[in-house]
């Protein structure tokens, strides 16, 4: 899945490294808190996302690679949980930024564990391939137009006369051929 986003590339770097500001704008986390750093740079971290009954927490481990010679960065993650009502016992993916004359190309492959087997997994791995589309073109917003994500609630996805509002469908979401973890980075390999 991809987007562009019109924003240098610091910025977009900055707010989705940022701890304090990825669950800002990712549908998919409530909170991130960094535990730690290790000497080969990657950050543990506790997260969690709020359910109406229920807060869902777990551990991951994350990896940000800057400095690569063809000018582009990658972000390696993976994460897991021991909560029996996750939808999501554990996963891996990558974000990478390509710069571009005019904004970013912002790009990610993940895959994960489902938590409730095979079959509700058909109907919920649709939703988090939404989720994660809808929370890009919110990031892509505050990127470009410097308004805060917490304006575009969940709600406003009813909101079919405000055209500025995010939207799932200003995203690329077809895969790569060889899979979604095809054009993952080495680092991924680095997280364990």
């Amino acid at each position: 899945m991809e987007t562009f986003i019109r924003a240098d590339l610091e910025t977009v770097w900055r707010l989705t490294q940022d701890p304090s500001l990825h669950p800002r704008w990712d549908l998919r986390f409530t909170a991130i808190t960094p535990m730690d750093t290790d000497a080969r740079g990657r950050m543990r971290f506790r997260y969690e996302r709020s359910l109406p009954f229920h807060r869902i927490r777990g551990t991951g481990i994350s990896l940000g690679e800057r400095g690569r010679a063809d000018g582009t960065r990658t972000s390696a993650l993976a994460f897991e949980t021991g909560d029996r009502l996750s939808p999501l016992r554990s996963g891996r993916g990558y974000w990478r930024y390509v710069p571009m004359p005019d904004g970013v190309r912002f790009i990610t492959g993940y895959d994960y564990v489902p938590g409730f087997g095979r079959l509700p997994d058909l109907v919920l791995r649709p939703m988090v391939l939404w989720m994660t589309a809808w929370s890009f073109d919110r990031l892509r917003i505050w990127a470009e137009t410097d308004v805060p994500p917490e304006r575009w609630g969940l709600l406003t996805v009813l909101a079919w006369w405000r055209p500025e509002r995010p939207r799932a469908a200003r995203c690329r979401i077809r895969p790569p051929r060889a899979g979604a973890m095809a054009d993952a980075p080495g680092t991924l390999g680095e997280l364990t």
